[in-house]
């Protein structure tokens, strides 16, 4: 059914179905939830907390990609390096290069997104719009870790339409951010279960 949903917004928006993925968040589910996903042909699975999914992890298909999306402290750095795949969650450069110098010493390569606080709360994790550039740019000079995009988690809110303008000013950082960095920034980690229509049509690229 969410594929459906997805399928649906994507052609609305004139893209391949195949531009966006599901992101399925198993924080609090077990293995056995996270094993019946996987047979469903569900591959990317995402977790908030470092110590519950080092617990789970070994317990589960050894094909599936892992991405923490919760928030991750600086002393979680180096499990986090070797557990997972994707960090979608940076925002910081100390944290940035914490991770970089973990997956070095995994002899890993780390896909991570930078954390963008569109809407200022602060309630919220992630990094104010005008301190992205510099660790973007502290990204390009790092060995160990790659940075593919951007996330951010919009106000919440009933209306689905009322997050469309902090997607659609995210992508617009992005498009400025990458043209003024030499980054492709091609991935958009945004929108979650009762707004992921309105993340694919601002250009999500992962939804959750």
């Amino acid at each position: 059914a969410v594929r459906r949903r997805m399928a649906a917004a994507c052609a609305r928006s004139g893209r391949p179905a195949e531009s966006v993925r599901l992101l399925a968040v198993s924080k609090t589910y077990g293995p056995e939830a996270v094993r019946a996903a996987a047979e469903a042909g569900q591959v990317l699975f995402g977790e908030n907390r470092v110590q519950e999914a080092a617990a789970k992890i070994p317990e589960c298909p050894g094909h599936v990609q892992w991405h923490l999306i919760g928030h991750l402290q600086s002393n979680k750095a180096a499990q986090a390096a070797r557990l997972f795949d994707w960090v979608h969650s940076v925002d910081s450069g100390k944290l940035l290069e914490a991770l970089d110098r973990h997956a070095g010493e995994a002899g890993r390569r780390l896909e991570v997104l930078v954390q963008v606080n569109v809407s200022g709360e602060r309630s919220k994790s992630g990094l104010a719009p005008a301190e992205v550039p510099a660790v973007l740019a502290l990204g390009n000079r790092l060995p160990h870790v790659q940075i593919r995009g951007l996330m951010t988690i919009p106000p919440l809110g009933e209306d689905p339409e009322n997050a469309r303008p902090y997607f659609r000013e995210l992508r617009e950082r992005r498009d400025g951010w990458a043209a003024e960095t030499g980054l492709e920034l091609e991935e958009l980690s945004m929108g979650m279960t009762h707004d992921l229509e309105v993340a694919i049509e601002e250009g999500a690229t992962f939804v959750r």
